[in-house]
């Protein structure tokens, strides 16, 4: 059975249980279409002020943006892979989410805060799992697959 526990931390009191009800579902659609068995990870909802700090502390650029993903089973060259023996689920990373600018960009693209939501989480976990989109044919993996799942989940535009 494909099991995906997410632990929110919403710095903003500004979501509903709907929208985390409607992440939960998504990601774990999308956990089981990827083959993801028994995994943990985080999602926080921040302010533009917050998620600028962030972002400029570990990506070097001062300025908001939407979603940043850090994946723990990314490896450098120098580090060395741990295996789990213990029964104990994936750690597969942190989300964090400017709901300003999940606000932002719904109206600028004319769909729901509830889609965008949705799209930046998926957008993240798919981030933890891997996939990105520094090329081009790796972004045209990525959003690829990321739109195929907002689909096949039937979370639309509209």
């Amino acid at each position: 059975m494909t099991t995906l526990l997410i632990d929110y931390i919403d710095e903003t009191s500004l979501l509903s249980e709907e929208d985390t009800k409607l992440i939960s579902d998504l990601l774990s659609f999308a956990a089981k279409e990827e083959g993801v068995v028994d995994a943990e990870c985080s999602i926080s909802f921040v302010t533009n002020e917050h998620i600028q700090e962030i972002n400029h502390e570990y990506r070097g650029k001062n300025k908001p943006t939407d979603v940043i993903s850090f994946a723990l089973e990314e490896m450098t060259d120098e580090e060395v892979h741990i295996t789990n023996d213990l029964d104990m689920p994936r750690m597969l990373g942190d989300i964090i989410i400017s709901v300003e600018k999940a606000k932002e960009q719904a109206d600028e693209y004319g769909h729901s805060f509830t889609r965008e939501l949705g799209f930046l989480a998926l957008h993240g976990f798919l981030h933890l799992l891997g996939y990105d989109h520094m090329t081009e044919s790796d972004e045209t993996v990525m959003f690829g697959r990321q739109n195929e799942l907002l689909k096949e989940f039937g979370l639309t535009r509209s």
